[in-house]
């Protein structure tokens, strides 16, 4: 989905067609007034919008920070599903990596909710975004990524959790913190499961080995949560299933983007050659 065809989304659901273009991803992200709207790229994304909105009350009656929906239920919109949420205040500081530690704490000593969470599926989209990726990417890059995906999804289904199982983030970066007047808030809802723990801290662990986050910021957010997931013997397992993930994630994009398509390439080559120092950028 591009922005044009996001925008005619948006005039259809009686938005305006002007509004600010915040984001665009699998989700395009608009500013509307005090709202913001989030255009997902298809019908198959509907039931983990109908998902988001309700971990979104879930959260508010823990007592949670975190972004709050402004309707109670998504759109569908020309096969697309559309969710409006209240616009957060301008933020105060970027968000920390300390700052996303305390948030998962609180979401971490949470119990399951009274809806089904799903598990982390974290390779259930590499199909999907290998798919979209079509005949942009080499053919032998894409069937490499599915048998990563083969392997780490057998050898994650082995491996016994440090921590008690439970509600997780999924997605757990400080890109996904907001720090407004009131202190920081959980955004990004949408991969919210019921799986190990480990999985939201091994994110912060891949951002020390692969996206530049320095040791200092590391140590901050180890120290912020109290324990180093690096300490876990199954922390390369879930490394390794997010890279693969990561890699597939940024396909989708390649055939409208060459940055993307350079960026895909970048991240299959070094993990062809069992590299885990090369430099990933973030997209």
């Amino acid at each position: 989905m591009d922005e044009r065809r996001a925008r005619e989304v948006l005039t259809a659901a009686g938005l305006p067609a002007d509004a600010a273009l915040l984001a665009l991803g699998e989700n395009a992200v608009f500013g509307a007034g005090e709202g913001v709207v989030k255009i997902g790229r298809d019908v198959e994304l509907l039931a983990r919008a109908e998902r988001e909105l309700s971990i979104a009350a879930w959260l508010s009656e823990a007592g949670v920070p975190a972004v709050r929906s402004a309707e109670p239920r998504p759109r569908l919109v020309d096969g697309h599903p559309v969710t409006v949420w209240h616009r957060l205040p301008a933020a105060v500081r970027p968000a920390e990596p300390a700052d996303l530690a305390r948030l998962l704490r609180l979401v971490h000593a949470l119990p399951v909710p009274s809806f089904p969470l799903p598990g982390r599926e974290l390779l259930g989209g590499v199909e999907r975004w290998l798919r979209l990726a079509g005949e942009a990417i080499d053919p032998a890059d894409a069937d490499y990524v599915r048998a990563r995906r083969d392997g780490f999804a057998e050898a994650a289904a082995a491996l016994t959790p440090h921590l008690p199982p439970g509600p997780i983030h999924g997605d757990a970066l400080p890109r996904n913190v907001h720090v407004g007047p009131e202190g920081p808030v959980l955004v990004d809802l949408e991969t919210f499961s019921s799986d190990f723990r480990e999985h939201d801290l091994v994110v912060m662990a891949l951002s020390r080995d692969r996206y530049g986050l320095t040791p200092d910021a590391y140590a901050s957010f180890t120290g912020a949560y109290g324990w180093d997931v690096r300490e876990w013997p199954g922390c390369e397992v879930l490394r390794g299933a997010r890279e693969t993930a990561s890699c597939a994630w940024v396909a989708q994009h390649a055939p409208a983007s060459p940055k993307a398509l350079a960026e895909f390439r970048r991240r299959v080559a070094s993990l062809r050659d069992n590299d885990p120092e090369v430099r990933w950028y973030p997209f």
